[in-house]
C-alpha cells in the first residue's frame, strides 16, 4: 500500500482488525541497513499488529542509512555521535505521533523491535518515555545512558516489558554491554526477559522463535 510523507521513510503491513485503532508494533534496523531488513519479520508477528518498519534518517555511502554515526579513533576506539543519536531519538518519537494519526493506531498499546543500533535507539524512546511504549524487543544492542532524557530513572516504567536476547559471541557488540540492562531495567522497575544465544551479531532461528513467543504471550 502507498504510505503517506510521515518524518520518517517507511514500509507497513496492515493489522488485520477493521474499524478499530491497532495496536502497532515500530520495527528500527541497525547500522548500514534499511527498512527492509526487519520487515522480513512481517509475515511472522502476529496479524492483529499493524507493523512499520522505519528507515534511519542518515545516509552512508556508498548505500545503506544509520541513526547516528559511529566513528572509530585509534586512542579511543568506538564512539557513538550521541547529538545524531538524541535527534534520532527526537525523530522517532514525532514519527511514532505522525503514524498513529495517519494510520488509526492505539496509542495505548505500541511496540517497539530493534536491531543492534535500533535497539540502541529503542531503548533511549521506552525508557525515557516509558508512557509510550507498551513492549520492546531488544535485539543485539545495549542500553547507552548518554541519549536517555534527564531523569528517566524518576519515571514509571511499571507498565513496560522488555523482551532482550544477545549473540554469546557477538564482536560487533560486546555481550557485556547487553549484561548491564537486565540490572539496570530491575533498578527502575522494568518486568524484563534477557537470554544468549550461540551466535554472533545475528538472529538465530532459536531467538527468533524465543521473542516471536514472548510477544505473541502479550498482544
Amino acid at each position: 500500500m502507498t504510505t503517506p510523507p510521515l518524518s520518517l521513510h517507511h514500509i507497513v503491513r496492515p493489522s488485520s482488525l477493521k474499524d478499530t485503532p491497532a495496536p502497532a508494533i515500530f520495527l528500527f534496523h541497525g547500522y548500514g541497513s534499511n527498512e527492509e531488513d526487519l520487515f522480513s519479520f512481517a509475515s511472522e508477528l502476529p496479524e492483529k499488529l499493524y507493523v512499520i518498519s522505519a528507515r534511519a534518517p542518515f545516509s552512508l555511502q556508498p548505500f545503506g542509512y544509520a541513526w547516528y554515526a559511529i566513528n572509530f579513533d585509534a586512542e579511543y576506539g568506538k564512539w557513538t555521535d550521541v547529538e545524531q543519536a538524541i535527534i534520532s531519538r527526537d525523530i522517532i518519537l514525532r514519527f511514532m505521533d505522525e503514524a498513529c494519526e495517519a494510520y488509526d493506531l492505539d496509542k495505548a498499546n505500541l511496540s517497539l523491535l530493534g536491531f543492534s543500533q535500533g535497539t540502541v535507539l529503542s531503548y533511549a524512546v521506552a525508557l525515557s518515555f516509558p508512557e509510550k511504549i507498551k513492549y520492546l524487543i531488544a535485539l543485539s544492542g545495549y542500553i547507552d545512558e548518554k541519549i536517555l532524557v534527564d531523569g528517566y530513572r524518576d519515571k514509571d516504567h511499571s507498565k513496560l516489558d522488555v523482551y532482550a536476547s544477545h549473540g554469546q559471541v557477538d564482536m560487533v557488540i560486546p555481550p557485556e554491554w547487553a549484561q548491564r540492562a537486565p540490572e539496570l531495567m530491575k533498578s527502575i522497575g522494568i518486568s524484563h526477559r534477557y537470554e544468549e544465544f550461540p551466535v554472533g551479531h545475528g538472529v538465530s532461528p532459536h531467538n527468533f522463535q524465543a521473542f516471536k513467543r514472548w510477544l505473541e504471550a502479550r498482544v
